[in-house]
């Protein structure tokens, strides 16, 4: 980059109610980074509320309803994600090779879980590997080479001949899954829409619950205790009515049971957040829904009962800690930020349009 930029207001989290002049200046790879001493000449650019860049912590980049995707609808759904202030993607699960989005540097930095693995005939078609219980070992060393940290299991879907949600493979595999992973240092992350996978998973060290529908009082106590994060997918939660409606006539205990998991969600992850429990921010976009959506999300999370600043900085501050960036704007850290045009402590729909977006000290949006 070439000149300085200036921007005012109000600096979250860590200055929230006094206005500063931030400024971006080239750092020493040529990325843009932040800077509170004064630049004569900069060009001021925005003034607002200024949030450190948002976090979708489940997305799938590289997939839609069908499977895997070409290059080009890959790169539209991550400008399509950056432009909504979503600055830094964790693809929980995508079939075809993404790795080539970080070589972009107008495109959002992407943490990847390699492809899902799931049960052979267990999950939806073209997504994962479906494999056995005595390959799945295999898998998860291969996908935890494969990813930037992460591999992501199918914990439970519909199994046919139950007709409801039961776990993908026997609790002794989980475990040598999660330990697998662990040992070529990646951490584990698991799709868990029912009650009955999710104390085999926690209980063998997993690292982030998807979904978590199921969860019960002393399951998120143990979470909380172990620091095994949780990712609601709030968005995607309300659609069970549709998913019980779909499978009905098919499989009506599923049905009934989607339908009850529905009815409690809000109660569920409310006492998830009051446990203690770490909860991030994602919309599980890509296999059914789209891109572009972490505003709702944090809406919701905040309709459900998180207080704002908790559901923002779960799609904020917090999120990127979480990845392993840096979490606030503190001098000399990368400038990906996105500035409002309102307090989105007091008003939570400030988020829906960002006045600025901006990735490694560019202005993209």
């Amino acid at each position: 980059m070439s000149a300085a930029l200036r921007f005012t207001g109000p600096v979250l989290p860590d200055s929230p109610d006094d206005s500063r002049d931030l400024y971006v200046v080239a750092g020493p790879d040529g990325g843009g980074v932040v800077t509170y001493e004064p630049q004569p000449g900069a060009e001021t650019v925005a003034s607002g509320w200024i949030v450190p860049g948002l976090v979708d912590a489940h997305c799938h980049v590289g997939l839609d309803a069908n499977g895997g995707v070409d290059e080009e609808t890959t790169e539209q759904q991550a400008l399509t994600d950056r432009d909504a202030g979503a600055l830094l993607l964790r693809d929980c699960g995508s079939p075809v090779d993404t790795s080539w989005v970080n070589e972009r540097e107008d495109l959002p930095r992407l943490v990847r879980a390699g492809r899902h693995i799931a049960r052979t005939r267990r999950y939806i078609r073209n997504f994962a590997h479906e494999v056995e219980p005595a390959d799945l070992t295999a898998y998860v060393a291969q996908e935890a080479q494969r990813g930037d940290g992460w591999v992501k299991l199918v914990g439970d879907w519909i199994e046919r001949d139950a007709g409801d949600l039961r776990p993908s493979f026997p609790a002794e595999d989980f475990a040598a899954a999660i330990r697998t992973a662990h040992e070529h240092g990646a951490k584990v992350t698991a799709h868990c829409f029912g009650e009955e996978v999710l104390p085999i998973v926690i209980d063998a060290g997993i690292d982030c619950i998807e979904h978590g529908t199921g969860l019960s009082e002393d399951l998120v106590d143990q979470m909380a205790a172990q620091g095994t994060a949780l990712v609601p997918t709030a968005i995607n939660l309300n659609n069970f009515p549709t998913f019980a409606e779909a499978a009905g006539s098919k499989f009506p205990a599923y049905a009934e049971h989607m339908t009850a998991l529905h009815a409690r969600r809000k109660q569920t992850i409310m006492s998830a957040f009051e446990a203690g429990v770490a909860i991030y921010a994602g919309t599980d976009a890509g296999g059914q829904l789209p891109h572009g959506l972490i505003a709702d999300e944090v809406a919701e999370l905040h309709a459900w009962g998180l207080p704002a600043v908790d559901a923002l900085g779960a799609a904020s501050w917090r999120g990127r800690e979480w990845l392993g960036l840096d979490g606030t704007l503190a001098e000399g850290s990368p400038a990906d930020f996105v500035v409002l045009d309102r307090d989105p402590r007091s008003d939570i729909g400030a988020l829906k349009r960002p006045a600025r977006v901006v990735l490694r000290g560019r202005v993209v949006a």
